[in-house]
């Protein structure tokens, strides 16, 4: 027995027919997007999930259909018959895909009358967000969030078409589990029987799945569900979606490989774009040094440039000063031809600046001397001629260039600089349409100076990507010796300045997986405590093992060409991690709570 793609009550999808069709009789069924009467004609557009076509309901040929087509209203739902014919010469519609078509309508079925839509379910009507979360339901049926729904069904087909394809198994991990510690709050259950006992929802799959590595699993992946809580942002969710990957016997290269197998795929399947391999490789080091981020945007120039050397002895305080307190000088260059900064503009980029916390920013435009280049800047009187040729050395900078100084202690400096880089390349429409620049960001550090929740050092560490990431091999014997020197086996994929995801070669030895707790001050207790299930777990043969977890909405995301995950995600939240259309969340009844042990405390006057 043959299935039909469109069910029972349909022979064909909206979007479907063309020339090739004409004469044939066909079923439909469908929403009303639009209705036009002209003299007694009417003119129906009826909407499916694969398109538009347009009905033509004449009462010369059906009068019942076309007396009941005048009842019809926006977003009813109906069903006809009826024969595809061509548009007559001058009515054909080329900005659709039907647009050579017409169904002269025999008969026709009203299925569901529908009120007024609170709003017009087209692309071209600006509706605010909180409205249309409201009424999901309507949103959807919109085209461009319709397309957005099939590129992500699109996108999970690619994906499991080329993990299968390499021998990957997909396994389902819990998501009822006990917290971990994975830098961001856990969503907690309480348990009926257990009671004044939770569970929590994972964070991630990460210590599931390298048990799988050493159950024998070898090769790992999972369309997973995660969750979080912590505050909403244009790529954050509460619950959100990755693809997570674990595979055994292998290094880095092998996973990057794959993932760099795969978005190409991803691409080409979804965009029709071709995308070169292998993928750029950076270090951690280098991309903080040219970029001020370890997720660069590789699309256009604007590099940062250390001018600590080349001003080792400056005259001006203000660069000096930095200097002397063990910072950093660090400048970029505009290029003339991206457009001239007024002195407003430069004012504008300080005030910028300063509102980040830093002192403001130095600024000089290149000129031409007599023999040789100049700097006209507020600083100039305080810059010898070979600084100044240092500058626009280091600098690469030309004649008419606007070279951006800030001075500072150099890590929150070069990330100072970096966002500028970001604004700047924004402001000035420096990023290109159409380029997809992956990168590798690799080496990074294993651990970062800990602070509080106010961004204050606490004098301890954190890890830069998670506990359980190896440390690089010449430093997997000492890394508590110079902790902030140490590097990891991590690696992190970017695209268009995003990171898409992170992953890492994982500790299978469990005493080094103890030292590395026991450094982030976890003591063997804690630890048997909260990871107990994992150290047994690497007592009992752990091949060498590595993996990582890709946000599958921000791929989507820039996939689709769209600049918030929730524009990709079927019911997402609001920023505040609210669900308009449910009322989620909402207070939960007392008896129930009791009944799990828990009351609610009386709310902070």
């Amino acid at each position: 027995m043959t299935i039909s793609p469109y069910g029972a009550m349909r022979s064909h999808g909206a979007g479907t027919l063309g020339a090739a069709d004409v004469g044939t009789e066909v079923r439909l069924a469908g929403w009303v997007d639009t209705r036009r009467d002209h003299g007694g004609v009417l003119f129906v557009d009826l909407r499916d999930r694969t398109g538009v076509v347009q009905l033509v309901l004449d009462p010369a040929a059906a009068a019942t259909a076309a007396e009941l087509g005048h009842r019809l209203r926006d977003e009813w739902v109906v069903r006809i018959v009826g024969t595809v014919r061509a548009r007559p010469d001058g009515m054909r519609n080329p900005r659709i895909p039907t647009g050579d078509v017409e169904i002269a309508v025999a008969g026709l079925e009203v299925l569901s009358e529908a009120r007024t839509p609170p709003f017009p379910v087209a692309d071209d009507v600006e509706v605010g967000e909180e409205l249309r979360l409201h009424h999901r339901y309507v949103d959807l049926r919109r085209p461009r969030m319709a397309r957005n729904l099939a590129l992500r069904a699109r996108a999970l087909s690619v994906i499991r078409r080329v993990m299968e394809r390499h021998g990957f198994l997909e396994v389902e991990t819990p998501q009822l589990t006990r917290a971990t510690p994975e830098g961001a709050r856990d969503f907690l259950v309480p348990s009926r029987v257990r009671p004044r006992e939770t569970y929590a929802l994972p964070q991630s799959p990460q210590l599931f799945k390298q048990l799988l590595m050493v159950a024998g699993v070898e090769r790992y992946f999972q369309i997973a569900r995660c969750f979080r809580d912590e505050d909403s942002r244009a790529d954050r969710q509460p619950e959100f979606t990755q693809l997570d990957v674990e595979l055994s016997f292998g290094d880095e290269a092998d996973v990057q490989d794959l993932m760099e197998e795969l978005h190409v795929e991803l691409l080409a399947d979804c965009l029709g774009v071709d995308v070169p391999r292998p993928f750029p490789r950076l270090t951690y080091a280098e991309a903080m040094r040219r970029f001020g981020t370890d997720k660069p945007d590789l699309r256009y120039g604007l590099e940062l440039a250390d001018l600590s050397e080349v001003l080792a002895g400056t005259g001006a305080a203000v660069l000096a000063g930095a200097l002397a307190d063990g910072g950093s000088v660090v400048a970029l260059a505009v290029p003339a031809d991206a457009g001239t900064l007024s002195r407003k503009d430069l004012d504008g980029w300080a005030e910028w600046a300063r509102a980040r916390g830093a002192g403001g920013l130095a600024w000089g435009v290149v000129e031409a001397g007599e023999g040789a280049t100049t700097l006209r800047s507020p600083l100039a009187k305080f810059l010898t001629a070979e600084e100044v040729a240092g500058i626009v050395a280091t600098c690469g900078a030309g004649v008419g260039d606007t070279v951006l100084m800030a001075a500072g202690p150099t890590a929150p400096t070069r990330e100072l600089m970096g966002a500028l880089r970001v604004a700047l390349a924004e402001a000035l429409d420096l990023v290109p349409d159409g380029e997809w620049r992956f990168l590798w960001v690799v080496e990074p550090p294993m651990f970062d100076p800990a602070t509080d929740r106010a961004g204050r050092p606490t004098g301890g560490w954190t890890p830069n990507h998670h506990p359980f990431t190896s440390p690089a091999p010449d430093w997997i014997d000492r890394f508590e010796e110079d902790p902030g020197t140490a590097t990891a086996r991590g690696y992190d994929l970017v695209l268009n300045g995003i990171e898409l995801g992170s992953g890492s070669i994982r500790i299978h030895d469990a005493e080094v997986q103890r030292r590395v707790f026991r450094f982030l001050g976890i003591g063997d207790a804690e630890a048997e405590e909260k990871f107990g299930f994992l150290l047994r777990g690497l007592a009992h043969g752990v091949p060498p093992h590595g993996g990582i977890a890709t946000g599958l909405d921000r791929t989507i995301m820039l996939l689709a060409g769209e600049d918030t995950i929730r524009d990709v995600i079927a019911f997402p939240k609001t920023q505040s991690g609210a669900c308009p259309l449910t009322d989620a969340p909402a207070p939960y009844d007392a008896a129930a709570l009791a009944e799990l042990g828990l009351r609610l405390a009386p709310e902070q006057g």
